[in-house]
C-alpha cells in the first residue's frame, strides 16, 4: 500500500493554490494588510491534515478571505513548474531576500550540495509566509521563517502505539507493517531538519504551542489554533 495515500489529491491542491494567487494578484486589497502564516510540525503519524483542513476552514470563516495549504508534496510539485515557481516568488522583497541569505547562513554545510533546489524550496515557504493566510506542513517552515513575525509556529507529537494505529488504519495494513513505517520516515524527518538545519526539531524554543494528538483530536486542535492565532 503506497504512502502516498496519506497526502491528499495534488492536482487538486495545487488547482487551489493557482486560484488563491490569481485572487491575491487580482486584489490589491489583499496587499494592504499583514495576514498571518500558521507552521505545523508533527511526529510522523500523527493526524496532521485533519488538523489543517480544519483550521483552514476555521480561518476562512474567522477572515472572510481564502486560505491555502502547502505540504512537502506540494511544495516539490511546485518547484518543477517553472511559471507558477516564478510567480509564487515572485513578490519577495528585497529585505527578505537579504533575511533568508541570514537565515541560511546559519545553516548546516549540508545544504550547499544543493544550494539551487534547497533555496528554492525555502523561497517557497518565505515568500508564502510573508503573503500570509498559509498554514505550511513541516519541511523545516518554523524554524526558516522564525524571524517572520507574522508566522505562529505548532507542533504534535504522539505516543509510538497511537502513530502505528493511525497510520495502519489510514493505510489499511497492519500494525507491524505500520511500525516500520512510522520508524522510517520518522528517521528519515530527523535526518533533514539536523543535516540542512542543524537543529533539533523537538526544541520546544521553536514553537507558540505544541499538542498532544493522543489526548486531542484534529478538531480541537485546529480551534485552539485558529483562537490562537486570531486573538493573539
Amino acid at each position: 500500500m503506497s504512502e502516498k495515500l496519506l497526502v491528499p489529491s495534488i492536482e487538486m491542491r495545487l488547482g487551489s493554490l493557482l486560484e488563491l494567487n490569481r485572487r491575491k494578484n487580482e486584489s490589491g486589497a489583499l496587499e494592504d494588510k499583514e495576514r498571518p502564516t500558521i507552521t505545523i510540525s508533527r511526529e510522523f503519524g500523527c493526524e496532521a491534515y485533519p488538523v489543517t483542513q480544519c483550521l483552514k476552514e476555521i480561518m476562512e470563516k474567522k477572515s472572510g478571505e481564502p486560505w491555502t495549504i502547502m505540504d512537502k508534496a506540494l511544495l516539490e510539485e511546485v518547484a518543477k513548474h517553472h511559471q507558477l515557481s516564478e510567480e509564487i516568488v515572485r513578490r519577495l522583497g528585497e529585505k527578505k531576500s537579504r533575511l533568508l541569505d541570514e537565515v541560511l547562513a546559519t545553516f548546516s554545510p549540508r545544504w550547499k550540495s544543493e544550494k539551487d533546489h534547497f533555496r528554492l524550496l525555502c523561497k517557497h515557504v518565505f515568500s508564502l509566509a510573508e503573503k500570509g493566510n498559509t498554514i505550511i506542513v513541516g519541511r523545516g517552515s518554523a524554524i526558516v521563517t522564525q524571524q517572520l513575525k507574522n508566522c505562529y509556529h505548532f507542533r504534535m507529537y504522539a505516543s509510538q502505539e497511537f502513530k502505528v494505529a493511525s497510520i495502519a488504519r489510514r493505510l489499511n495494513i497492519t500494525k507491524s507493517e505500520a511500525g516500520n513505517i512510522v520508524e522510517k520516515n520518522q528517521k528519515q524527518r530527523n535526518a533533514f531538519i539536523h543535516d540542512y538545519f542543524n537543529v533539533d526539531p523537538c526544541e520546544l524554543r521553536f514553537y507558540h504551542m505544541v499538542f498532544n494528538n493522543n489526548k486531542n483530536t484534529p478538531e480541537r486542535i485546529a480551534q485552539i489554533i485558529a483562537e490562537y492565532v486570531t486573538t493573539g
